[in-house]
């Protein structure tokens, strides 16, 4: 199976990328870098010439343009030349809620495959940050088949995707998103019992027919990114 690489490099020498016109799921705590991990993999989409829709549900494009400019990311030039775009949910979401229009709620949230009429149609890779703010008053039920709605859409355009959950999201619904997406990464901060300072690390919690890491990796966010500094030998295959 072809592979598109994340731009992070231990971790696209470990997994080979993300599985092609496959979904995968990041989870994390707030402040672990989901945002970043979505923009890294954006942006070397966008390096390798892939067409690429970036959908913020809780940020505008200038607070992303703003991250990418502090690692040096000319994510503004990918979008004057037509490689990525970036599509903001959140002020359709505010506008509604101000004005209490008289709409079904399903339009605004739940109805996760709708969010894919947005994107233009020769997208070739879709990163969706985060899906939590559609996800209000959703029985797990009606999460499951609204989930694998999307997911079957994304194959069927044969785009390869990117889904960020939040935290409180994630630990309602984690594991009935396992059951749907190719690969899940959890990202999490925690203290080092060792050294008794606090530090990011990475959980490849699964990945289809790839070989993975058994324990933790270490990663930093700096001026690259993210970067994997430690955690990367023992491997199990899923």
């Amino acid at each position: 199976m072809k592979r598109i690489k994340t731009g992070i490099s231990v971790f696209d020498q470990i997994t080979g990328g993300f599985a092609e016109n496959r979904t995968m799921l990041i989870t994390g705590d707030a402040g672990s870098g989901k945002t970043i991990f979505g923009l890294h993999f954006a942006k070397n989409c966008c390096d390798n010439g892939l067409k690429t829709s970036y959908i913020t549900t809780e940020e505008d494009a200038g607070d992303l343009y703003v991250q990418g400019e502090s690692l040096n990311w000319d994510l503004e030039g990918f979008a004057e030349e037509g490689l990525l775009s970036f599509i903001e949910l959140a002020g359709v979401r505010a506008k509604v809620t101000e004005a209490e229009m008289s709409i079904d709620i399903d339009t605004i949230k739940g109805n996760f495959a709708k969010i894919l009429q947005n994107i233009p149609e020769d997208t070739e890779v879709v990163v969706i940050d985060s899906l939590g703010s559609y996800t209000a008053k959703l029985t797990p039920y009606e999460f499951r088949n609204r989930f694998d709605l999307l997911i079957y859409e994304l194959k069927q355009r044969n785009i390869t995707s990117l889904v960020i959950l939040d935290s409180a999201t994630s630990h309602e619904f984690n594991e009935l998103a396992l059951f749907s997406v190719y690969g899940a990464i959890k990202l999490m901060k925690r203290e080092n019992p060792y050294t008794g300072r606090r530090e990011r690390v990475m959980d490849i919690i699964k990945m289809r027919s790839t070989k993975t890491p058994t324990q933790f990796m270490t990663y930093e966010i700096n001026s690259n990114g993210i970067e994997i500094v430690s955690g990367a030998k023992s491997n199990k295959t899923i």
